[in-house]
């Protein structure tokens, strides 16, 4: 496996890192930490500190310092069996990653930091990265606590982008010897007044068996199922149900690109990665088999 870490050197874009880690370590895989940089130009001079644009011309030479300060962090962040090469590239960073990542197993970043003159917030890369990759990514924040992986949540509305989760999970429990739990939101603000019962909930627990029984027999008795009925809206509930029951990973499915489809399930997945300090393995879902 091959994992893609991008960084911009801040402590809490170095978070990444350990996650990376300890998920390399469970699919023996190799970490390549990754920094994309933005040259300043004649148009940035005045605000660069008061140094002139001279100091930014040599790339050769930016390169090798910079991948240098990438090779340092990872023999700090990285166990020896799991460092990659480090990378380096010029450009937009969101960009620069989804195209690097096309060689890549999983991209691991954080949500938080900054790069170059504080003049980029990484959370916005995040997000960017999040619904331009085809390739699955693991978004962090530094209170995150994924220990080795072992409380997994899923979620799932039971459409075929949903279904797409579930192999990455069953993979993470597998390796890990760690629990799932299937989660299924019933918002009831999706109805009219009046037009539900709880014969709706009923109904959707036992569709939930059935992905339970299809998707996830394998792991025997270390997966449950819920459906979690509620008046707030799915990604209120999921907060909500992540703060009073701690989890390692959440694993959701996001169709990653704009239009109706990305505003009905990949903002519900969006506003969770904004929210929770849970790691978030989002899946792109039109790109996995």
């Amino acid at each position: 496996m091959k994992i893609l870490v991008p960084t911009d050197f801040s402590d809490l874009s170095k978070k990444a890192l350990e996650v990376a880690d300890r998920y390399a370590s469970l699919f023996k895989g190799k970490v390549y930490p990754f920094h994309s940089h933005i040259p300043i130009t004649e148009l940035d001079e005045p605000y660069a500190l008061g140094m002139t644009s001279q100091v930014y011309q040599d790339y050769e030479e930016i390169e090798k310092t910079i991948r240098e300060k990438l090779d340092s962090l990872a023999e700090k962040k990285l166990t020896p069996e799991n460092i990659g090469t480090s990378i380096v590239n010029v450009g937009n960073p969101a960009q620069s990653i989804v195209t690097e990542a096309e060689d890549y197993d999983l991209i691991v970043m954080s949500t938080h930091g900054r790069t170059g003159f504080t003049r980029f917030l990484l959370g916005s890369v995040a997000e960017k990265v999040l619904r331009m990759s085809d390739v699955p990514v693991l978004v962090v924040e530094n209170e995150s606590n994924v220990d080795d992986f072992k409380k997994i949540l899923v979620t799932t509305d039971f459409s075929d982008n949903a279904n797409a989760a579930y192999p990455y999970a069953l993979k993470i429990a597998q390796k890990s010897g760690g629990t799932i739990d299937l989660v299924h939101i019933l918002s009831f603000d999706q109805f009219e007044d009046g037009e539900t019962d709880m014969s709706v909930k009923k109904l959707r627990e036992q569709r939930l068996k059935v992905i339970e029984k299809e998707y996830f027999h394998q792991l025997g008795d270390r997966v449950q199922s819920r459906v979690i009925a509620s008046d707030d809206s799915p990604h209120e509930t999921i907060l909500n149900h992540v703060k009073e029951n701690p989890y390692n990973l959440i694993v959701m499915s996001t169709v990653g690109k704009t239009g109706i489809k990305y505003l009905m399930m990949g903002s519900t997945t969006a506003n969770v990665v904004r929210h929770v300090k849970t790691a978030v393995l989002s899946i792109h879902p039109e790109k996995q088999n």
